[in-house]
């Protein structure tokens, strides 16, 4: 099933601050636009990805969308969204525009995850049917790294700790097919210092996986 993606983006200067001991504060906002940028190339490249919405109050993240607009065959929306009120928040708008654009599928991406692979990505919205949700969860296989949600607004995006079992709950409470989506190349997004040495070690054996990150980590 085709699909709207829908990348929520927070304010570069909030983001990540569990890594403030790992990356300079003057760092953090090229990792994090390299990232994005890896993420939005690997997106653009899955062929059922009908459109991109990137919902940010983030002035850099909105520069690298239209920049990657330029690159890709897949439209490229940026929903601007000042207040920065959370990850969920932004996501319900992003939800709400695809509805209005006509979208039946939905998959929330997060822009941390730049070892995304367009197959992988491909391969679970081929899973997705009307009344399913998919939910793709972190590298602990306690949080959520990605939604797929048919129709869009199946169930409210609700991020955060313990997020996959109640995403899963949600599901089930509105009568809709809830399943665990594995995706190891969404498995790991970056929060703390060992997710970065994660990720370190990721681009260090496989550069092509993330370029512009790879380069990033390589100069910090």
């Amino acid at each position: 099933m085709n699909a709207t993606a829908i990348v929520p983006v927070k304010r570069f200067g909030a983001a990540k601050r569990r890594l403030a001991d790992a990356i300079d504060r003057r760092d953090r906002p090229r990792l994090l636009a390299a990232m994005l940028e890896d993420a939005l190339n690997a997106i653009g490249r899955a062929t059922c990805v009908e459109r991109v919405i990137l919902v940010t109050g983030e002035k850099r993240a909105e520069r690298v969308a239209m920049q990657a607009a330029q690159r890709l065959r897949t439209p490229i929306e940026v929903l601007r969204e000042p207040a920065d009120h959370g990850h969920s928040e932004a996501a319900t708008l992003g939800v709400v525009r695809a509805i209005a654009l006509g979208a039946r599928c939905a998959v929330l991406l997060p822009a941390d995850c730049p070892l995304l692979d367009a197959g992988e990505l491909d391969a679970a919205l081929g899973r997705a049917v009307d009344g399913r949700v998919g939910v793709i969860p972190d590298r602990h296989g306690t949080g959520t790294n990605g939604l797929v949600l048919a129709p869009p607004d199946a169930i409210g995006p609700a991020f955060g700790e313990g997020s996959c079992a109640r995403h899963l709950e949600l599901a089930a409470s509105r009568g809709l097919r809830g399943e665990a989506d594995e995706l190891p190349s969404l498995a790991l997004d970056l929060d703390t210092p060992d997710d970065l040495a994660a990720l370190r070690a990721a681009v260090a054996a496989e550069p092509d996986r993330a370029p512009r990150t790879a380069a990033v980590l390589a100069e910090l």
